[in-house]
């Protein structure tokens, strides 16, 4: 697994941008709207690497704000999915699973650091390059 990416769950994405440029200089891509399952999302990503990835989503959502943002997950490209998850299930649990409505990623919970591991399939860096210009 490689890290590419820390995510934060915000309710306000232009504030979080605004702030993260304030505070750390980041940088970023223009935000894009998406859709998985049922839900609709606002989505950004900073230009330098590790990216910081921002994600405004509705409620019961993945990325629900209602009870404040917050620390999301970190990313990391997966060679092996299969491998990756059973690994992340002995130390926690599989939380949200996109592969079934067609995206290559997941969220596995690790309590003790209070937050989600997100594994993306290797296969869709090279979109992943694409869409944001990186």
């Amino acid at each position: 697994m490689q890290l590419y990416h820390v995510c934060f769950a915000v309710r306000d994405l232009s504030a979080a941008m605004s702030d993260l440029s304030a505070t750390t200089g980041a940088r970023w891509r223009a935000p894009r709207t998406g859709t998985l399952g049922e839900w609709t999302y606002r989505i950004v990503f900073s230009i330098a690497a590790p990216h910081f990835e921002l994600i405004e989503g509705p409620s019961g959502s993945p990325w629900d704000c209602t009870k404040g943002p917050r620390f999301h997950h970190l990313g990391f490209w997966s060679d092996d999915m299969d491998l990756d998850r059973t690994a992340l299930d002995g130390v926690g649990k599989t939380v949200f699973d996109a592969c079934p409505l067609g995206r290559p990623f997941s969220y596995h919970r690790i309590d003790t650091i209070g937050a989600d591991i997100e594994l993306v399939d290797r296969l869709a860096e090279p979109g992943f390059r694409t869409t944001w210009e990186l």
